[in-house]
């Protein structure tokens, strides 16, 4: 009898190899070679297809014929603002976030929506039996004839389930724990992953039926398993916030079928995920007034401008190197606009621990929050407050300047919407464009010059 051959693949990027290594030679992640059955399956790999006799002949591309499929409303505004418009057939989603964060519940409401139009939903859970599905589901409202629920793994079952019922969607929760049964190693491993993946993937493009898969997040944040399943899906959700607070935000980080920079905000409570119309309002309201260390930037999320609290807290240290924190705003622009506090304005901020939060839980990336940032941290360090009218906008350079941002217009609308009567800006953006009514815009060229209009000196 043949000797069963086995391997190492690394559960963290897929690498593998013949021997056991403590550290893997592709990612670097230690202690993460597990030993697999090195079988081969007589499907074709990450597909779940048998080879076919009749191959596909290279078209001109303008011949081929346009797909002219309308998306389903889900009956989820801020979803489908995320999503581009709506669900589009024959697309494949994943959706990843934090243990408890809501990711069945948002998903089983969606599902619930789309089967009250008439659609046949199909809910597969690998993780939770049938009768705990309806807990939730009479919790959240979400009882409908069109909903169908399922308890299973087996990707050979879920099939057949697929074949019975023809659904227009299928939510599967979560790909860790489905497993294909031609493939020799357990579920959740990299073998696993990437072949009930391929599968899923080809029976959502063959039958043009949208596929939404739940992924587990590491402790870093990423999506458990190999990097190739993020590249091998449509569109990938990460859904945001702490389990602690209310408020989540769902965030579309790759989206073949619409913008990335998309945000959706919700509400979690007792009946379910509640929609934010308004993320401003909701991500200023109990902002303190004549407290020194907070600054309201503008930041453009997708295509609507948003408002966030920034909060600083500089105190000095008595060790010898002093921290440097910061949730929600990267660590290394946080670092850069203290020393050009430092070197363009003369702050001696090297005995200081500073600490930065973005009020909410939501992430900021682009560059247009900095000078909100700079104004924040002097104004701790100063311990003189800003006033509760002003809000600023603009990157801040290495030499200290203040550089003009995009859609300036759209953020400062927002600012007038929300009561904002002072609007620190670059002088760059001040140019081809009227304001709205009521709000005072101030060009600044240097943040020296703005500090002096947001502290008074």
């Amino acid at each position: 009898m043949a000797k069963k051959k086995t391997k190492f693949v690394c559960q963290e990027c897929g690498y593998e190899s013949a021997k056991w290594m403590g550290r893997c030679p592709g990612c670097g992640t230690w202690n993460a070679m597990v030993e697999e059955m090195d079988s081969k399956a007589a499907i074709i790999p990450g597909t779940g297809l048998k080879i076919r006799d009749k191959h596909e002949k290279a078209t001109p591309i303008t011949q081929v014929e346009k797909l002219d499929q309308p998306r389903s409303d889900t009956g989820i505004n801020e979803l489908n603002r995320v999503l581009g418009g709506g669900l589009v057939p024959g697309s494949f989603i994943l959706v990843g976030g934090d243990p408890g964060i809501g990711k069945s519940t948002l998903l089983l409401q969606a599902s619930h929506e789309l089967a009250k139009r008439g659609l046949p939903i199909l809910y597969v859970s690998g993780e939770e039996s049938t009768e705990q599905i309806r807990i939730r589901a009479d919790r959240l409202g979400a009882l409908s004839e069109n909903l169908l629920v399922a308890s299973e793994t087996n990707l050979t079952a879920i099939e057949s389930l697929m074949d019975e019922n023809n659904p227009k969607l299928m939510v599967v929760d979560s790909i860790q724990t489905v497993f294909h049964p031609e493939v020799m190693s357990a579920p959740g491993s990299v073998a696993q992953v990437r072949e009930c993946t391929g599968t899923l993937m080809r029976w959502a493009k063959d039958r043009g039926m949208a596929i939404i898969i739940v992924g587990h997040v590491t402790k870093a944040g990423a999506i458990a398993g190999p990097r190739m399943l993020e590249h091998m899906v449509d569109c990938v959700l990460y859904f945001e916030g702490e389990r602690h607070h209310t408020y989540r935000v769902l965030r579309a980080v790759k989206n073949r079928f619409g913008s990335t920079n998309e945000i959706g905000v919700f509400e979690m409570k007792e009946s379910g995920l509640a929609e934010v119309d308004n993320p401003s309002e909701m991500f200023l309201s109990g902002r303190p007034v004549g407290a020194p260390g907070t600054a309201v930037a503008a930041s453009i999320e997708g295509t609507r401008p948003v408002l966030i609290e920034l909060q600083a807290l500089v105190a000095p240290t008595s060790f010898a190197t002093p921290k440097r924190m910061a949730t929600g705003v990267d660590h290394n622009r946080v670092t850069m606009i203290m020393a050009v506090l430092e070197k363009r304005l003369g702050f001696f901020l090297q005995n200081q621990d500073a600490y930065i939060n973005v009020v909410g839980g939501v992430r900021l990336d682009e560059p247009a929050v900095d000078l909100a940032m700079a104004i924040s941290l002097a104004s701790s360090f100063r311990d003189v407050s800003t006033s509760a009218h002003d809000l600023f906008i603009g990157e801040v350079g290495l030499t200290g300047e203040v550089r003009g941002v995009s859609r300036i217009e759209q953020r400062v609308a927002e600012a007038a919407n929300m009561g904002f009567r002072r609007v620190v800006i670059p002088e760059k953006n001040r140019r081809g464009w009227t304001p709205p009514e009521g709000v005072e815009l101030i060009g600044v060229h240097t943040l020296e010059e703005a500090l002096r209009v947001a502290l008074g000196g």
